[in-house]
């Protein structure tokens, strides 16, 4: 039987701000500022394209900016954290300065996490959910900053290797919960905690991330806010054989079921039309 995510008080509490999910679904827009991400690589390494992508995208009604300095498509090659730095600290300190909205850091590592949250970065978007830097946990429990957990097999040079699942929503479900206890165990507040299923992170392109869509209200019994991306990942190219750039539609499709199924927050590349879905689908859901 199907819970509408709106019967659940979905909470996101720290420092001055406070967010109820209770009354519609959040928009996260992504700004990577590297030369290889899978779908806007090399766009917006220039400062100022940057900053006004940004600008763009709050105009259009992102509620998060999403900064990334470092790939994670499958196959993408590590960089330093001195790279990683290079690249994101000095759109950032110019990002806070000039942006309304909440501006969210997308790394692995603590000390550009750190640097990052010292400039006004307000949340952390952990691909690793805490496994790959053992000082990112302590780091997120003194900040007390909010933290994004999300499922992925092993790191994004390998992650396609193996996408053998016996029950990819059950195993997205048992590792998530394992590391939501890790997170409390180090110190990081129940509402300061946001989940994603990791969508084109270690699923195959036929059947895993749409059973995930398909499924994704069965990680409301979590009972943590959920955050999806489906943006123009490799599932929907795969499907229909078109560029990053044409699955707008394909994109629209996944947010929709998304947002109807449960998730509170949508990261995406095209806000202004991703919001109007979210907005349709939240008007919707508030009907029933």
């Amino acid at each position: 039987m199907f819970t509408s995510p709106r019967e659940q008080r979905m909470m996101l509490e720290w420092k001055k701000r406070k967010i109820d999910f209770s009354a519609r679904t959040y928009i996260m827009g992504i700004l990577n500022v590297t030369p290889d991400s899978f779908s806007d690589g090399g766009k917006f390494l220039d400062r100022e394209k940057a900053l006004d992508h940004a600008l763009r995208m709050q105009e259009e009604g992102a509620d998060i900016i999403d900064i990334g300095g470092e790939s994670t498509r499958p196959g993408a090659i590590p960089v330093s954290a001195d790279e990683e730095l290079r690249r994101v600290i000095p759109v950032l300190k110019e990002l806070v300065k000039k942006v309304k909205v909440i501006v969210s850091i997308d790394t692995t590592k603590a000390t550009v996490a750190e640097q990052a949250l010292t400039e006004g970065a307000e949340i952390v978007n952990d691909v690793s959910a805490l496994r790959f830097d053992p000082d990112m946990a302590p780091l997120v429990a003194k900040r007390e900053v909010p933290v994004v957990l999300m499922h992925m097999r092993g790191i994004p040079q390998s992650m396609q290797t193996n996408v053998c699942y016996h029950d990819v929503i059950s195993e997205i479900k048992f590792f998530l919960n394992e590391r939501i206890s890790f997170a409390r165990k180090s110190g990081i507040e129940q509402k300061k905690i946001i989940i994603d299923p990791g969508i084109g992170f270690g699923k195959s392109l036929e059947k895993d991330n749409y059973a995930i869509l398909n499924k994704l209200e069965e990680l409301m019994t979590l009972g943590k806010p959920i955050l999806v991306g489906p943006s123009r990942k490799a599932f929907l190219r795969h499907l229909l054989n078109v560029a990053g750039e044409e699955l707008q539609e394909a994109t629209a499709a996944a947010v929709a079921v998304a947002v109807m199924k449960g998730a509170n927050i949508v990261r995406v590349h095209d806000v202004k039309h991703m919001k109007h879905v979210v907005q349709v689908v939240d008007s919707i859901k508030k009907a029933n």
